[in-house]
């Protein structure tokens, strides 16, 4: 055998071994973002369960404030439904509609001391704001997985592999600008 096709065949090898190496990171990082999402939906699902004991608990209690239940739970359903659609985007818009509904829901308990002494309340109340921080730290992993995911199959040779074979990029979990906005307190107990 030549020297030359030697020296050809190494080459192919080469590449073909260093083509194999990019895909498999690449699968493990569109793994990653899949796992990474996985963990927001098992807390999104946990957050949905408890949200109609937290409304029901309100309920006894708050009857003048009828609207802002309402708010969460047409929230809650806004979350669900995008959820089960792996809507990423849509997931991310509920949630600020559903942060907001909360925190308007526990300033309102504010002005009904019978229900911020009521236990189910407190223990509710507690729960969901675990479930809450905890979204938060999951959302932040997960965003940092897309982002791995993403520029990966942007970078040069990777974007090679990763347009031969369709890797697509994922989508950041953003919540609505509502979310950032302050509670307006005034208007809640007028």
């Amino acid at each position: 055998m030549e020297v030359g096709t030697m020296v050809f065949i190494a080459i192919a090898v080469f590449i073909a071994g260093y083509a194999i190496v990019i895909y498999n990171s690449l699968v493990g990082l569109k793994h990653a973002v899949s796992q990474a999402w996985a963990n927001i939906d098992v807390l999104l699902k946990q957050r949905h369960d408890e949200l109609p004991k937290l409304v029901e608990t309100c309920k006894q209690y708050m009857k003048h404030e009828r609207e802002t239940l309402e708010a969460v739970m047409r929230a809650r359903a806004a979350v669900a439904s995008a959820r089960e659609a792996k809507d990423v985007d849509g997931v991310g818009a509920a949630e600020g509609m559903l942060r907001l509904g909360l925190g308007n829901l526990f300033a309102v308990a504010e002005a009904y001391p019978d229900l911020k002494a009521n236990e189910s309340f407190q223990h509710l109340q507690s729960r969901i704001t675990g479930l809450e921080n905890s979204i938060a730290d999951r959302r932040e992993f997960y965003n940092a997985s897309v982002n791995a995911n993403n520029v990966r199959i942007e970078e040069f040779p990777d974007l090679i592999v990763a347009r031969l074979l369709s890797f697509q990029p994922a989508h950041l979990l953003e919540f609505a600008t509502e979310e950032k906005a302050d509670v307006n307190m005034a208007a809640l107990f007028n």
